[in-house]
């Protein structure tokens, strides 16, 4: 690598992408058991998640909530429909896909959040329950920041380029 490139790109360590990667890693690893013991994904686990919040939403809303590709989703959708997890919830617009989760699916989302939450407290009190939702706060605020920078469009991609060190 030249010399000016190398005094330009910061330390691995200090690069966020790399930071943000190696922290979902971990705690995935953290959390994943309670859904592997219930036979889901990860995917299937944000859909079950984020349909517990509301009494029913659309693919494109869960699409964009639960960070998964509408193909993607459309395969999740099947799965969790055949498990009686997730239903599909008439609606006047035949071009929304509304779905909302079953009884059952709610009772499975419980029951994963009961064993779940005893890990989710240890690790608010190891890193600070104040700490924890700051962080939480932060990460939601880069994350519009990011969105924001290009939702402004062509201009900003070169700084966006340069500040994340890539040519």
């Amino acid at each position: 690598m030249p010399t000016s490139c190398k005094k330009e790109l910061r330390k691995f360590e200090k690069s966020l992408p790399i930071s943000l990667l190696r922290t979902r890693e971990v705690t995935m690893r953290l959390f994943k058991p309670f859904i592997d013991d219930h036979d889901l994904t990860m995917p299937q686990w944000r859909v079950l998640r984020a349909l517990a919040e509301d009494e029913a939403l659309d693919a494109k809303a869960l699409a964009e909530r639960c960070v998964i590709l509408p193909p993607s989703l459309t395969r999740i959708f099947r799965g969790l429909t055949q498990r009686g997890l997730i239903e599909q919830v008439p609606c006047t617009d035949a071009r929304r896909h509304m779905v909302r989760l079953t009884p059952e699916g709610l009772a499975l989302f419980e029951q994963v959040v009961q064993e779940s939450e005893p890990t989710y407290r240890q690790l608010a009190d190891a890193f600070g329950a104040e700490r924890l939702d700051t962080l939480l706060d932060l990460l939601n605020e880069l994350r519009d920041t990011v969105q924001q920078m290009q939702e402004d469009g062509p201009v900003a991609a070169p700084q966006m380029r340069k500040v994340a060190g890539i040519r």
